[in-house]
């Protein structure tokens, strides 16, 4: 496939799987043995594992919405700088709800075959997170 059509996969997948909260998309998306390296929604192995980490991600943040900042794509490679906002509505990591709105920034790289997701690795700004989530605090201003 063309990094074109790659690009549009990884579009078509986000709208479906992340905007839509739709994790049957998983399906029509991503290969049957995809291999995910996610530190914060790693789950499992496959497409199962993908729809753990959906119906996680659903469940402790229900209006959850991605962006794409940049979507960049070179051979079987796209590369996505995005933005997922959300509020903190369940259990996270053992975590009880704050409701507490978030944003986080995430740089993932893909790779694709035959116009789905065979392998991920993503990098996700965890303490920014975490900050957000009130566990671990701020850095103070002005220290040294």
């Amino acid at each position: 496939m063309s990094t074109d059509e790659n690009k549009a996969a990884e579009r078509r997948l986000t709208d479906a799987m992340c905007n839509q909260h739709d994790p049957a998309a998983v399906d029509q998306f991503v290969a049957p043995d995809v291999v995910e390296r996610n530190s914060i929604l790693g789950k499992g192995l496959g497409r199962e594992g993908y729809r753990q980490a959906l119906q996680m991600l659903f469940a402790t943040f229900p209006d959850v919405q991605l962006i794409h900042e940049d979507l960049l794509a070179e051979g079987d490679t796209v590369v996505a700088r995005w933005t997922v906002r959300g509020t903190h509505r369940g259990e996270f990591m053992g975590m009880p709800a704050t409701n507490e709105q978030v944003t986080v920034a995430d740089i993932d790289i893909y790779r694709y075959a035959r116009g789905k997701r065979v392998e991920t690795w993503s990098q996700w700004d965890t303490l920014g997170l975490m900050q957000q989530l009130g566990v671990v605090p701020p850095p103070a201003v002005g220290r040294r």
